[in-house]
């Protein structure tokens, strides 16, 4: 990765750590990669919980409890199922903020409603135990090859984790 994405990473881990809070990643199309550059840093289990990698539409409904009928209407890509992503991964862990992320990585998959480096991602806080999970959603459009489209994913995450920390 990039010294940019380092310097992103060290910034969300000392914000997480500063609000004595803990994160989680829910991945789809990125298969761990946000959580891989979070551990990769000495330290990180004081600030970074777990992640899940949830591939399969069963494996998000299982382990993140998304919806099926959440799935039918709206498809793994889609603004509905990276919330459900979140609130899940908040839900089925000790962090209180997490990042999700769906999308059509390629080179094959993508369709004319959902092309290939259409990217959903959703960000989520939840500062006490008792507050409301407050999460936000955006969808992008990367264009290049497979590892161009996950690795910038990546990137986005940790900058939607750094502007949702320093708002919270």
């Amino acid at each position: 990765m990039t010294v940019a994405l380092d310097k992103k990473i060290k910034a969300v881990s000392k914000l997480l750590l500063e609000k004595q809070l803990r994160m989680a990643t829910a991945e789809s199309c990125t298969g761990g990669w946000i959580a891989q550059q979070a551990t990769r840093f000495p330290g990180s289990s004081d600030w970074f919980d777990c992640g899940f990698v949830t591939y399969s539409n069963d494996a998000k409904q299982r382990l993140l409890g998304v919806k099926s009928a959440t799935l039918e209407a709206h498809g793994a890509v889609s603004e509905a199922v990276v919330r459900e992503m979140v609130a899940g991964a908040i839900g089925k862990s000790s962090a209180r903020v997490a990042v999700a992320v769906s999308g059509v990585a390629g080179p094959g998959g993508g369709t004319q409603a959902k092309p290939v480096g259409m990217v959903w991602l959703a960000w989520g806080v939840q500062v006490g135990p008792k507050s409301a999970l407050s999460i936000s959603a955006k969808c992008y459009r990367f264009e290049g090859t497979r590892q161009r489209i996950r690795r910038l994913s990546v990137d986005v995450a940790y900058d939607g984790l750094l502007a949702l920390l320093k708002k919270s």
